[in-house]
């Protein structure tokens, strides 16, 4: 075994893995109190949406996978939020607005966070959300100290802050700057908003556990949570991408008509382990298409991050990206060919498609033209740094995998009086109608929130993911097969240096794309380097420790072992349980 940055974490009655230590400890908290793994992934969840500000909140989303030890069946929780059925491409195209911006107002959806959540608990959790809540009420109400990420984030929001969003100032520059590295920093606002949700919990416990908590899911969807956040974008102008002052166009009613969605996930079986991810309304099924065209490699006989490796690697995801430009969208607006992308014949007919000695500078999706993806320049003033990941496994057997994003606070302003901002996940969706995630009201954008779940032979065995956009299918992808193809162990897999394209279209504002680049890790050798260039990669070293931060818990049913490791990049995330 090599070196790893920090041990695989071992435990039997319950581990949890979360983007921040703090969150991780909430969640542990929960198992302490009898709470199953839904419990403790759900508060580890709902701590991260305040603990790193800069990357999610309650305002975003949060897409959930449950395998259920009792009904030995996995669920995905769709916690994408829908748009406003004010928000057609007609508007938009009369306001003189060609890319829906990625900050301000325009781009909200309804908050699907605290339905996802709230969903979760209440069908397979056991404990009440007073209890769920109890550590991020105290993370708002008594204050956190303030980590390197997050200061570096707060510094460079002070004068969009100061100059613009006088309401974020307040939440987030107290004292009128950025707190230091140690600080401790409160949200009284959000604090409040959480103990009135739970305030909710309680009138109607005498009901039951899950109408107790249906009652406050109703309190923020139905009641003034949701007032609050409509009249707010309503009422406030802010300058956006499109360079207007805009307000939102979110109503009462597309908030009161919002329902949480449990679904079937897709699946896809590689070398005898079942990997399930949430539908086309994200790109989870991009994850499952590399699996089905690596699955004709004999992976394990090439040297581990070897140039044949990464180019055979990186040119499967050029493939199975170009179908998810082609053919992703919400399914409850667009038929999406599943059945045919995941087929064994398609992968092979497709990869044969890769050459071996050069890298592909083409979009080539399954049956339309190939076509050179159209570069674009990023925009600076929109940020795309986002998301977080929460993990938990229980003795029972029970796996939670969820992905929080969105509702960050460096793209909208806080609400007045809540204590955090809308999310801007709309967008990912085009104003091309002919495009499958093109913008129809109430219709769910394609998002990059990508939990999995892995099971073996009907047994539960992983939970795993990372924050990272376009990049989170990659990199969990390259963990999975460090462990499956190369035998690694968790932190051996999380610890490896990693790699990725961005070579088709960006999901994120304005949707710019990088024909054959490919990124990797400065730990990756110089030679390997040399050789992908040579190859026609357009080669970028980043840095030795940058990409994502992948978490991951195994369960032995045998032995009853739990494992997990997380990724020391970043610095704060961890792995904590019993």
């Amino acid at each position: 075994m090599s070196f790893t940055t920090r041990p695989v974490f071992m435990g039997r009655r319950g581990v949890v893995t979360a983007g921040h230590y703090l969150a991780a400890e909430a969640g542990a908290r929960m198992l302490d109190r009898g709470g199953n793994a839904i419990d403790a992934g759900v508060a580890a969840g709902l701590a991260l949406n305040v603990l790193e500000p800069q990357s999610n909140g309650i305002g975003g989303e949060v897409p959930i996978l449950i395998y259920s030890a009792r009904q030995k069946q996995v669920y995905a929780i769709n916690g994408q939020g829908y748009a406003p059925k004010a928000a057609t491409i007609a508007w938009f195209r009369a306001q003189g607005i060609d890319i829906i911006p990625g900050d301000g107002f325009l781009p909200a959806t309804v908050p699907g966070a605290f339905g996802s959540w709230t969903t979760a608990l209440e069908q397979f959790g056991r404990l009440r959300l007073k209890d769920i809540l109890e550590p991020t009420i105290e993370l708002t109400e008594e204050g956190f100290p303030v980590y390197p990420g997050l200061h570096g984030s707060l510094t460079n929001l002070k004068e969009k802050f100061e100059n613009e969003w006088p309401s974020s100032a307040r939440t987030y520059l107290p004292n009128g700057r950025a707190p230091e590295v140690g600080e401790i920093l409160a949200n009284p606002d959000w604090a409040e908003t959480f103990k009135a949700t739970v305030d909710a919990e309680i009138r109607n416990s005498h009901l039951g556990r899950e109408a107790g908590i249906a009652a406050a899911r109703d309190y923020f969807y139905k009641g003034p949570i949701a007032e609050k956040m409509v009249a707010f974008q309503r009422e406030t102008k802010v300058r956006d991408a499109s360079g207007q002052c805009n307000s939102g166009l979110l109503a009462e009613a597309d908030f009161h008509e919002y329902v949480t969605k449990v679904e079937t996930p897709v699946t896809f079986n590689y070398r005898g382990y079942d990997v399930y991810k949430c539908n086309t309304w994200c790109q989870g099924p991009v994850f499952l298409q590399q699996l089905a065209l690596l699955e004709g490699f004999d992976l394990g006989a090439f040297e581990h991050n070897s140039a044949d490796y990464i180019h055979t690697v990186v040119e499967s995801s050029k493939l199975a990206f170009a179908d998810r430009e082609q053919y992703y969208g919400d399914p409850d607006f667009v038929n999406v060919p599943l059945d045919r992308l995941l087929s064994k014949e398609y992968a092979a007919a497709r990869r044969e498609l890769i050459d071996a000695q050069c890298a592909s500078m083409e979009l080539r999706p399954g049956d339309a033209p190939a076509s050179t993806p159209t570069h674009a320049e990023a925009d600076p003033n929109v940020y795309t740094g986002d998301t977080t990941h929460a993990d938990a496994v229980d003795h029972e057997g029970n796996l939670f995998a969820a992905t929080p994003s969105g509702g960050w606070i460096p793209s909208s302003p806080v609400v007045e009086g809540l204590g955090f901002p809308l999310g801007t996940r709309g967008q990912m969706f085009y104003l091309d109608p002919k495009h499958a995630n093109a913008l129809v009201p109430r219709k769910r954008p394609r998002t990059t929130l990508t939990p999995s779940l892995a099971t073996k032979d009907g047994e539960p065995f992983l939970a795993f993911g990372t924050p990272g956009g376009d990049s989170q299918d990659q990199w969990t992808l390259q963990f999975f097969l460090n462990v499956i193809d190369f035998g690694m162990n968790l932190q051996e897999a999380i610890d490896s240096p990693s790699f990725h394209t961005n070579h088709f279209p960006n999901s994120f504002y304005p949707h710019n794309a990088k024909p054959g680049s490919l990124t990797l890790e400065a730990r990756v050798p110089e030679s390997v380097r040399d050789a992908l260039a040579a190859r026609g990669h357009k080669v970028t070293v980043g840095g030795e420790w940058n990409h994502g931060k992948v978490l991951g818990i195994t369960f032995d049913p045998k032995s009853g072992l739990i494992s997990a490791g997380a990724s020391p990049r970043g610095q704060i995330a961890y792995a904590m349980g019993r």
